[in-house]
């Protein structure tokens, strides 16, 4: 039979009347966590949202101005290879990631057991090799 720390600390007290204080860090790191990730991916949604606008603003004003010759022409065309599979990229690695969750919602094991980590990066390593092999057979 295992004791846990308040039993340890209730048996061992001067006074069992006496309760201590036990706050655990969940609580505490939830105070501090939720608003820090509240303000990171609304930080972080702005950044990306004022990115894609100047991008589009400067490229329409060049557009204007005639300053597109063959080597704008270029690194326009560069930009838009680069994000040709993003969305496939992201899609797969969310969708192996929500699959090992739903997976691990059937497992039964240890709250200590390292296997959830592991099965969700298994996942989400597997759906960056999907993506890395069609975009390489895409490619050729």
């Amino acid at each position: 039979m295992t004791a846990t720390l308040r039993d340890l600390a209730l048996s061992h007290a001067s006074d069992t009347k006496k309760e201590l204080n036990f706050t655990t860090m969940d609580h505490n790191l939830k105070e501090v966590l939720m608003p820090l990730a509240i303000f990171a991916g609304l930080g972080g949604s702005v950044y990306f949202f004022v990115k894609v606008m100047t991008d589009y603003i400067l490229k329409k004003k060049m557009i204007e101005k005639g300053f597109v010759n063959e080597d704008t022409q270029a690194i326009f065309k560069e930009h838009s290879v680069d994000y040709k599979y993003s969305s496939l990229k992201w899609g797969l690695i969310v969708f192996f990631g929500g699959l090992s969750l739903i997976i691990m919602e059937f497992l039964t094991v240890n709250p200590e057991s390292p296997l959830p980590y592991g099965l969700f990066s298994v996942a989400v390593s597997l759906g960056f090799l999907l993506y890395y092999f069609f975009v390489k057979r895409d490619s050729k």
